[in-house]
């Protein structure tokens, strides 16, 4: 059956069509709230019909248990169900999820010491029958559907008459009170991890490894609050809401993992943070110390040779090449530091063969990616969950694009969970790195703040 795709004559902002539709099970939204070259598209995704997750290593299939992994069957159900895109949309018909670091350890047979602390599965995609993409540039909607919940155009002529009824929300103020939190290391433990990561590299297990802690919150604020709170005051071109009942997902991720169109895959790291001044001077000074970081270069150009690595093994023979260095992006709270890596995949290869390959990301384990992963689980206190895993699509064109977990929260019974962390090598200061964690949470803190 083909996708049916419908233009709207009339646009509405994604995150007011958005307010209409959060309560619908399962519903997810992928929002560019930060809209520049990289945050062109939002899209929702409603009305799923085939769910696919993987919980302690257990798939099911709309809550049927299955003997195929999670990979396995979503790779069959998007090759199987192969349609071309004819739009310059992102994605017409396909999956929305994620993927959780943990999951990905299994990739490289790394096992976990550590209990599992949240109710969540590892993995989790869904193939929705309809999508409503808004084109923020050029302030378009298009719906689509697969007539997989009824007759296409039925269900859009339905959807439709809801988006004309969207209404601006009310402006959430900014505040500067930040949340208090309960890590689940002390200053001193964290700092002496880092020591011991150091340590690490001076034995040669390792040259360059991300360190996380993990912050839990206790708070009354809704999570479609906290993300309506983020969107606006912290901008991102990868952020997310995901409403799986059980537990949310709220997401204002600056990072790219990797996208693929047209057979072109790109990967975005990031290395180097630096907090915005309170000034226009300080501020300036800031991203100029950012910008002519040695430690931070050497760390993003290992990253970078890493992911160089990774997409070699899956594209063209020298087709790989970087395509920007040592970027200076801004955002509400912090500078980044960041480069971009692009190929042309193997032929016949898209995103579903691309991930056992490169999951999870280079610029949040280390090089090399095993030892790193190893020594990670070692020194740091819990799993880390969803944390530093991907969110995003799969389209059935074979096209994808899948952010890296950071600044995001899961909200489980009353508690947000969320994980923050930092690059070290050899050269970094335990006490500036310890710091740096807590300015990459702020954002989450002062929206989660009752």
């Amino acid at each position: 059956m083909g996708t049916v795709i419908r233009r709207l004559s009339f646009y509405r902002e994604p995150e007011d069509i958005f307010r209409r539709f959060r309560e619908e099970p399962m519903a997810v939204f992928l929002d560019s709230s930060l809209e520049n070259r990289l945050g062109r598209y939002s899209m929702i995704g409603l009305y799923p019909y085939v769910c696919l997750r993987e919980e302690d290593g257990i798939c099911y299939c709309n809550n049927s248990r299955t003997e195929e992994s999670l990979e396995s069957l979503l790779n069959k159900y998007l090759k199987e169900n192969k349609e071309a895109n004819p739009t310059g949309l992102p994605m017409v018909s396909g999956a929305v999820g994620y993927l959780s670091y943990d999951y990905g350890r299994k990739f490289e047979g790394i096992p976990s010491r550590h209990e599992k602390k949240i109710h969540m599965p590892e993995a989790m995609f869904c193939f929705y029958d309809v999508y409503i993409i808004g084109d923020l540039e050029k302030k378009t909607l298009f719906l689509t559907a697969r007539g997989e919940t009824g007759m296409p155009e039925e269900v859009l002529d339905k959807v439709e008459k809801e988006i004309e009824k969207a209404s601006c929300g009310r402006n959430c103020q900014r505040q500067t009170e930040l949340a208090e939190f309960q890590p689940n290391f002390t200053k001193d433990e964290y700092k002496q991890a880092i020591e011991n990561m150091m340590k690490y590299m001076e034995e040669g297990h390792i040259y360059v490894a991300n360190m996380t802690q993990q912050l839990t919150i206790e708070s009354k604020k809704s999570p479609y609050e906290v993300f309506s709170y983020l969107r606006r005051h912290n901008p991102s071109p990868f952020g997310s809401y995901m409403n799986y009942g059980d537990f949310q997902i709220v997401s204002a991720s600056v990072e790219r993992f990797f996208k693929i169109r047209n057979g072109i895959i790109e990967t975005r790291p990031i290395k180097g943070t630096r907090k915005r001044g309170e000034t226009p001077g300080e501020d300036e000074a800031l991203r100029l110390e950012l910008e002519n970081s040695d430690k931070d270069k050497s760390e993003l150009l290992m990253i970078v040779d890493l992911e160089r690595n990774d997409l070699n093994r899956i594209c063209e023979p020298g087709s790989v090449e970087v395509t920007e260095l040592f970027q200076v992006e801004e955002y509400a709270t912090v500078f980044q530091l960041v480069s971009a890596v692009q190929g042309r995949l193997k032929k016949g290869m898209d995103g579903m063969d691309v991930i056992p390959a490169v999951f999870p990301g280079g610029s949040i384990t280390g090089a090399p990616k095993i030892r790193a992963m190893e020594i990670i689980d070692e020194l740091e206190h819990d799993r880390r969950g969803l944390y530093t895993g991907s969110i995003g699509y799969l389209s059935f064109s074979g096209d994808c694009d899948l952010n890296i977990v950071i600044r995001t929260a899961v909200y489980e019974n009353g508690r947000y969970h969320l994980g923050v962390g930092g690059g070290i090598t050899y050269e970094s200061d335990v006490e500036f790195e310890y710091e740096e964690t807590l300015q990459k949470a702020k954002a989450i803190l002062e929206a989660v703040y009752e």
